[in-house]
């Protein structure tokens, strides 16, 4: 086999995984595509453990396959939903996951995520996540979403 062509799947993926996270970028303000990527990866897994396996399938149906991938990495179905007691709680895991300064930064991180993940997953699915999700929390995200 001769040349150095990507199959087109895997060439849409990876502009797929590079759009979300320049977006991502954006959102927060930032250059750093590793932040971002950090920031993006971090929020999706607090997302994912929150609202519990049938939803966090859904939801993976509408990503691209290796955003799909990253939201799936370290994912322990047995060990969902988890319950986080308030929105400081779920702020701090992000923080810690994306090596953010704190729980201000990680609120961001979420917020801007949330604005990508609305752009790019329906609609239906984008609720069915925010309902599953705490008050606290649908009180943080749910301005971010369109």
């Amino acid at each position: 086999m001769s040349g150095t062509t990507e199959p087109p799947i895997l060439e849409r993926s990876v502009l797929k995984a590079r759009e979300w996270i320049a977006e991502t970028a954006d959102e927060l303000g930032i250059d750093d595509h590793r932040a971002a990527y950090r920031s993006l990866r971090a929020v999706l897994h607090a997302v994912r453990d929150r609202i519990g396996v049938n939803e966090a399938a859904q939801l993976a149906a509408q990503l691209p396959e290796l955003i799909r991938g990253m939201y799936y990495e370290d994912w322990v179905p047995s060990r969902v939903p988890e319950t986080y007691r308030d929105r400081d709680e779920f702020l701090r895991r992000i923080s810690r996951e994306a090596r953010l300064a704190g729980q201000t930064e990680a609120s961001f991180a979420a917020v801007a995520v949330i604005k990508v993940l609305s752009r790019h997953v329906s609609a239906g699915e984008i609720t069915d996540v925010m309902q599953g999700l705490p008050a606290e929390l649908r009180d943080l995200l749910e301005p971010a979403v369109r």
